[in-house]
């Protein structure tokens, strides 16, 4: 099949699988949206009176781990406090035996049917004093079930739940006046604070309402997404297909809340699951080793540069994750990645931003959005949605 016959086969594939994702979500943040908002007060209270966060997950699970941990603690929204929050996955029962305090909060995350590995440390938590989120599970204080037994969706439905008690935890923060009386940046995203409004029970109603309509937001850009770029998204799929066919790999890189996606789709390609057997990727952010050691003795601008030249062969692919498109680390790596010969792919946000108005990207998908945590839930549906597509396109190999 030639390329652009298969690129228009998958196109429609892509585009359902995408809006596919909108029937599961939307139901299940309508669910989750008031205990959520109730779950948030309580880690407000608790981060108030000095508490901290601990997160954890084994495998795929640990990025979301992370993810969650770096959102609190470098907050995408300016202004707004930096709170303390730890990724414990790489020992989470010692981490919460050694740490955990009466005012904390734990929350674990695994696969859709749960995670036997984490109970013991919410457990451990909870008799310790600490509140806890078992995302999913049924023994914690704030229990989630899963609404999918598909891993991806599952999991793209708890990054969402991740951001919006993110969100929702600064809003009682403000609210409770531990930034000032000015909400600042939030007004934008919270119109009912700041009104003179101080029933707390009012407060949990507007922060659900809040949940329930970024969802919404969500459904909304899955949909634009599927309208308008899953062409560009099957037209690298075929690409990565071929370099892949080629023994090539893919060297997938990003800063932040992308660091974790990329590391994410990294496992998401080399472990064996039904139906996709793996392929060769590894993640450029994931060790914070190498990352260090190249910001401090070289600049932070070369961390995936550097490695990149250590790293690539000629038929690999470079895949940048970047919401803004301007991170100069990302474009000095997609500029080393075309002297190399690279195929280069890069998944971004707001109009493209200096990646595409250089042409930097071979093929370059744009969540066309103005907002951190919104592009970046759009964008774990496109990189889940091009692996399930990369198994197809190798099955025709």
């Amino acid at each position: 099949m030639l390329n652009a016959e298969l690129v228009a086969s998958l196109e429609s594939r892509l585009a359902a699988r995408l809006r596919a994702r909108n029937d599961v979500l939307r139901p299940f943040f309508a669910r989750e949206a008031a205990p959520l908002a109730r779950a948030s007060r309580e880690i407000a209270d608790r981060f108030a009176r000095g508490g901290r966060l601990y997160a954890f997950g084994h495998g795929p699970y640990a990025t979301d781990a992370a993810h969650v941990s770096v959102e609190f603690v470098h907050p995408v929204i300016v202004g707004k406090r930096a709170l303390p929050a730890f990724d414990a996955s790489a020992a989470p029962e010692a981490f919460v035996e050694a740490l955990v305090e009466p005012d904390d909060m734990a929350i674990a995350f695994g696969p859709p049917e749960g995670d036997l590995r984490s109970i013991a440390a919410l457990r451990t938590a909870r008799r310790k004093g600490a509140f806890t989120l078992a995302w999913p599970g049924i023994e914690a204080d704030y229990s989630v079930t899963s609404p999918t037994v598909d891993a991806h969706v599952h999991q793209e439905a708890f990054e969402v739940l991740g951001h919006t008690l993110y969100e929702s935890v600064h809003v009682f923060l403000e609210h409770r006046g531990e930034l000032g009386d000015d909400v600042g940046a939030s007004a934008f995203l919270y119109p009912y604070l700041g009104s003179g409004q101080s029933d707390s029970a009012a407060i949990v109603d507007g922060v659900a309402a809040s949940i329930v309509e970024k969802a919404r937001d969500g459904e909304r850009l899955r949909e634009q997404i599927a309208a308008e770029q899953v062409k560009a998204i099957a037209a690298a799929v075929v690409a990565i297909g071929a370099r892949v066919a080629a023994g090539g790999r893919l060297l997938i890189f990003g800063n932040g809340g992308s660091a974790t996606d990329a590391t994410d789709f990294a496992l998401d390609c080399v472990l064996d699951v039904p139906g996709m057997p793996p392929l060769a990727a590894i993640s450029l952010a994931a060790e914070p080793a190498i990352l260090t050691a190249i910001g401090n003795d070289v600049g932070v601008e070369l961390t995936f540069l550097r490695q990149l030249i250590a790293q690539s062969r000629p038929p690999d692919v470079a895949f940048a994750m970047s919401t803004s498109g301007g991170s100069k680390n990302v474009i000095a790596a997609l500029e080393e990645a075309r002297k190399r010969g690279l195929l280069t792919v890069a998944l971004l946000g707001y109009d493209g931003g200096e990646i595409v108005r250089r042409g930097l990207a071979d093929h370059a998908i744009v969540v066309r959005c103005d907002y951190i945590p919104r592009i970046q839930e759009a964008q774990a549906g496109i990189y889940h949605v091009m692996r399930h597509a990369l198994a197809e396109v190798g099955k025709r190999a």
